[in-house]
């Protein structure tokens, strides 16, 4: 029996306009991501600027006299905002399966809120212009690494596992040097880290880009939603650790 030329092609153009559904919304999806990653970073600046240079930056770190002088120190406040956003990521990341899209959405600006209020000291700390300056190398690697991640054909599954595990190798050593306060340590895990967090941004990229393909059909948009927010609390948080190593690396401290 002899198949027509519509009939032979039927199958490829279905196939080809699947592909490009499927490459529309994996774009719309990314875009959201990124969008969501974004307005977190503009909060956490908002408010660690604001309390940064305002009054209520006596509520976290106020002004003490001691035997070297005034200076500033850290109050109960202050030791709450920097521990946290870590109770956030758990939170967020053991509820995963019961928690609403509007309630994980809605944990996601308090959590970038906390960030941004734990981030305040590094006004006291650099001066505005080295934070500035590190933020947009940062951006700028952010987005170099996070497209090679999109747009590469290889597998970075084995470099993701092996990034974890240099991963918890930063966070012992970081916790050694809580104690022994080398900066030769302290220079090494930041090198490190930056290394780390960079492989890292790659990765979830192309993991989150795969996790699209797989779920895309099985999610549903209230699924799609949610699982946005945890995608772009993941590239969130590699971009943060990125700019704080950079910072210590590349930030010029205030002189009083």
């Amino acid at each position: 029996m002899a198949f027509s030329p519509e009939y032979r092609t039927y199958p490829r153009a279905s196939a080809a306009t699947t592909a490009a559904v499927l490459d529309a919304g994996l774009r719309a999806y990314m875009l959201r991501v990124y969008n969501w990653m974004g307005s977190g970073l503009l909060l956490t600046g908002i408010v660690a600027y604001l309390i940064a240079n305002t009054q209520a930056i006596n509520w976290f770190y106020p002004l003490v006299q001691t035997p070297f002088g005034v200076t500033r120190s850290a109050t109960p406040l202050a030791m709450i905002a920097i521990f946290a956003p870590l109770a956030f990521v758990l939170v967020l990341s053991l509820g995963v399966n019961r928690l609403s899209t509007r309630t994980a959405q809605t944990l996601f600006w308090v959590f970038c809120a906390a960030m941004g209020a734990s981030l305040t000291n590094i006004f006291l700390i650099y001066t505005a212009e080295s934070i500035v300056r590190v933020f947009f190398i940062t951006a700028a690697t952010f987005a170099a690494t996070s497209l090679y991640g999109y747009m590469t054909k290889a597998d970075l599954t084995r470099m993701g596992s092996f990034m974890m595990m240099g991963l918890f190798g930063i966070i012992i050593a970081s916790l050694a040097n809580f104690f022994f306060q080398s900066s030769a340590l302290q220079f090494a895990i930041s090198i490190i880290g930056v290394v780390v967090f960079v492989g890292l941004t790659a990765f979830d990229t192309q993991r989150i880009k795969a996790d699209y393909v797989q779920f895309a059909y099985a999610d549903g948009v209230d699924g799609a939603a949610k699982r946005s927010v945890y995608d772009a609390l993941s590239l969130y948080l590699n971009f943060i650790n990125l700019f704080m190593l950079l910072l210590q690396l590349l930030g010029n401290r205030n002189n009083n």
